[in-house]
């Protein structure tokens, strides 16, 4: 059936498209954050062990809307692994020791970089695309973001 949402097919191509990405970035964030989440060591292991399981279930959380986004506009999601690397901005780095600052501060950078994506994606979204909604559901994902990373950067010792 049509979609009648009164957004051009087009923009809707370019908005799922860069919701994608979006998506990507997501998902290897929370892969790096279950990563943390499983491989923290140290003193106070159990402590970073719930706050970034926590980080993960709000990541998760995110992703889900992300995709349901996606279909919302008529598109599909290109859910596997090798899309998701083949598009997102981040690494995985190999790290010699699995401490809490090191994570929390690769997952500090990380938060921060795709908050700026984000921001440049709002105005796209609202004056290149004309949609409003999509510019406005990832003003929140920015607010989120910003969120995760002040009680990342509340864990580091400066």
């Amino acid at each position: 059936m049509k979609n009648s949402i009164e957004i051009t097919a087009q923009n809707r191509k370019g908005v799922a498209g860069d919701l994608g990405k979006i998506l990507a970035d997501e998902y290897v964030l929370y892969t790096k954050t279950r990563h943390a989440q499983w491989n923290i060591e140290g003193p106070n292991f159990l402590d970073k062990h719930k706050f970034f399981e926590a980080q993960f279930g709000e990541l998760n959380g995110m992703i889900d809307n992300i995709g349901e986004r996606i279909r919302t506009l008529g598109h599909y999601v290109d859910a596997m692994l090798k899309a998701f690397l083949s598009v997102t901005q981040f690494t995985a780095q190999k790290r010699e020791k699995n401490d809490s600052q090191g994570y929390l501060k690769e997952l500090l950078m990380d938060h921060e970089t795709l908050i700026m994506s984000l921001r440049v994606n709002i105005p796209v979204f609202a004056n290149e695309y004309h949609d409003l909604d999509n510019s406005d559901f990832i003003t929140g994902l920015v607010e989120t973001h910003e969120k995760m990373a002040w009680f990342l950067r509340s864990h580091l010792n400066n």
